[in-house]
């Protein structure tokens, strides 16, 4: 009986991990036609095309997609024997592939990771900031942080915490507009608009005390697909937006920014750690996770609300 070409599964693999061939054998110290030849002669034995590739791109077929999980196994398990092997010595390494939402990726993700890169030293790292749905699988990424309400799928999804939306403008701004008290004041004045979402301007919103909701349909005075473009003019007095607490929670606990309406609250969405459904990943991706765990279950900016009373902001 002819046993697996298990060296190709495994290249298979790392070339789906690392999206080229050229990064993957340099990764595993081949050839690049080294790798190639594995891929075709994996291909071969399969009679089927495992990737699409042209000049510029190299992405997954379909059947890839559906064989990687085994290959991502097969791997995961010599990676683990070999560990063992060792006493568990061996120090996680290689190459991790992040994608991350570009405000929060920036603001949040990038300080916490020279602490991560400083304890694991042979570790890499890539991260590709976009605010865009990206496909795990197809585009060989091994986690992503996303920032939603989140619909079923064949990926893994861990929720790190809770992210409130909330309404805000400057004291400025309010004093000169006037601090409204219900939703539909709201409607003749100008926002600051996220368009990267199927509704830009809309949202439901409901009181916390007598549970009763309202549907704002928000005019723009300026529409972007990134919400950190929204600050100087809001900073600036120019009009009101909603925006997400890791975003203005500082500001409003200073009080340079106010929450309007902190009666009413948008839908909940959360931070979540999204992974291939792999029930196999390779350490270097589980000793991350663990760390963006602790770094964000808890992180600094939940829960700023304002004690109207006493005139100023604390954390609740």
């Amino acid at each position: 009986m002819r046993l697996p070409d298990f060296e190709a599964w495994a290249i298979f693999a790392k070339v789906a991990e690392l999206g080229s061939f050229s990064r993957a054998a340099e990764d595993i110290q081949l050839s690049k036609p080294t790798v190639s030849k594995a891929i075709g002669r994996l291909e071969q034995t399969l009679g089927v095309a495992l990737f699409n590739r042209n000049s510029r791109h190299l992405s997954l077929t379909e059947m890839g997609r559906t064989l990687l999980g085994h290959a991502n196994r097969i791997l995961a398990e010599a990676e683990a024997a070999e560990t063992e092997a060792r006493g568990g010595t061996q120090r996680p390494s290689g190459l991790i592939r992040i994608a991350a939402p570009m405000t929060f990726g920036i603001g949040h993700l990038s300080p916490a990771l020279p602490a991560f890169l400083a304890q694991y030293p042979d570790i890499d790292i890539t991260v590709d900031f976009s605010d865009a749905l990206v496909d795990l699988v197809a585009e060989g990424y091994d986690v992503a942080l996303r920032i939603a309400s989140l619909a079923d799928s064949s990926l893994r999804a861990r929720k790190l915490c809770d992210v409130r939306l909330l309404l805000v403008a400057t004291p400025e701004y309010l004093d000169r507009v006037g601090r409204p008290d219900h939703p539909r004041d709201l409607e003749t004045l100008k926002s600051f608009v996220y368009t990267n979402k199927p509704a830009p301007g809309k949202v439901r919103l409901r009181h916390i005390k007598n549970g009763n909701e309202f549907v704002l349909i928000r005019s723009s005075r300026f529409r972007a697909d990134n919400a950190e473009a929204f600050l100087p003019a809001l900073a600036a007095g120019l009009g009101y937006g909603l925006f997400p607490e890791f975003m203005v929670g500082e500001a409003l606990a200073s009080g340079r920014f106010e929450q309007i309406l902190p009666d009413w609250e948008a839908p909940s969405i959360a931070l979540y750690l999204v992974t291939p459904s792999s029930s196999f990943r390779p350490m270097r991706v589980t000793v991350l996770l663990d760390y963006l765990v602790e770094c964000f279950g808890q992180p600094e900016w939940l829960g700023y609300a304002q004690e109207k009373d006493k005139g100023r902001i604390t954390k609740s």
